[in-house]
């Protein structure tokens, strides 16, 4: 089950008595939290850890009638914990005796066949991603609540989704941002889509009657900085020189790490490369002829690497890997002085 499918079953009134949610987006999570927990009186939520009790003293609440609601909300946390210790690999905490216990999953199985009516149980299982090395783990968590039938999957959001739901959010705060300030600020923040909605909520209270732009991501959100260092990045791509020594200048005003300008750059042209040697003609087919070789790409990002093919022909690219290849020995040198090593590299990268 999805996160909105869920969340379209609480308005309705249908919601399962017993729910897993698996997976670390934080964004969605909050959101069915808040959407439950607006379903009943607040004194008829109650939040346990499974650090702390075991999974049948949790049950054992749910069992429990309360004398003052008819409807409960039971969110369980660390819901890992109650896994037999030693299946999870790398669970210091269990192996360590933080759990207060787990192992036996037949009282779950029980409950789920008769639950109490009108208590809502939701399991919170969020340390493990769908992929990688998490997903034998996560797959141990899910087999051992495997009564559970009701298992929303919380993935994290692609570039792309951060970005449509960026857009509704700001809609919903009733400001207005450059579309180039809401790429830099998805890439800036690595697309998880809890920070955005936090410097969304942040820039709104900031922007007044005024259009959010690159300089107020750069100035206000934290990490964005480096959001000018892919601005440099964008200019040499673009071939302009003017703004590219503009921007160097930035940088070294703000001390910024030149070497990490460098390999954002020979990342990009490495990718333009491939792209040109492949025959891509648009954005869209390099954002889907990378994404079907496993290289995260999304589409401001795809479009700054069409940018650099459409400015330089092949010879021109592999000209391009040379000089970033010379300015980054020549920041190495002994007392180097690293702007004038990159205003060199960057007039003759675009003459």
């Amino acid at each position: 089950m999805t996160p909105a499918q869920f969340q379209a079953r609480v308005k309705k009134g249908t919601v399962p008595p017993v729910t897993l949610l698996l997976g670390p987006e934080a964004y969605e999570r909050r959101r069915i939290k808040d959407a439950l927990v607006g379903t009943v009186p607040a004194d008829a939520v109650s939040q346990h850890d499974l650090r702390e009790l075991t999974l049948a003293e949790i049950l054992d609440d749910a069992r429990a009638l309360s004398l003052f609601s008819s409807e409960r909300v039971i969110w369980v946390v660390n819901a890992e914990m109650a896994l037999p210790r030693g299946r999870v690999a790398d669970d210091e905490e269990g192996e360590s005796g933080g759990a207060a216990g787990g192992g036996d999953a037949a009282p779950l199985a029980a409950y789920v066949k008769d639950p109490t009516p009108g208590v809502t149980l939701v399991f919170e299982a969020i340390r493990y991603e769908f992929e990688g090395e998490d997903k034998r783990r996560q797959d141990r968590v899910r087999k051992f609540y495997g009564a559970i039938s009701e298992v929303v999957e919380l993935e994290k959001y692609s570039p792309q989704q951060a970005r449509s739901e960026a857009e509704a959010l700001i809609r919903r705060a009733g400001f207005q941002m450059e579309p180039a300030a809401l790429d830099l600020l998805i890439e800036a923040l690595g697309a998880e889509i809890a920070r955005v909605a936090v410097e969304i909520e942040k820039l709104s209270l900031f922007a007044g009657n005024r259009v959010i732009g690159v300089e107020d991501i750069a100035a206000l959100v934290p990490d964005a900085r480096a959001t000018t260092i892919f601005a440099l990045v964008n200019a040499l791509g673009r071939r302009d020189r003017a703004r590219a020594l503009g921007i160097l200048e930035t940088l070294t005003r703000e001390g910024e790490y030149l070497p990490l300008a460098l390999a954002f750059l020979s990342t990009q042209f490495r990718m333009a490369l491939v792209a040109r040697e492949a025959g891509l003609k648009s954005s869209q087919q390099i954002q889907g002829h990378f994404s079907r070789l496993g290289v995260a790409m999304w589409g401001s990002r795809a479009e700054q690497v069409y940018q650099t093919v459409s400015k330089f022909n092949k010879p021109q690219m592999e000209r391009a890997l040379g000089l970033i290849y010379k300015a980054d020995k020549g920041l190495r040198d002994a007392r180097p002085d690293d702007r004038i090593v990159m205003e060199t590299f960057i007039m003759e990268l675009v003459s």
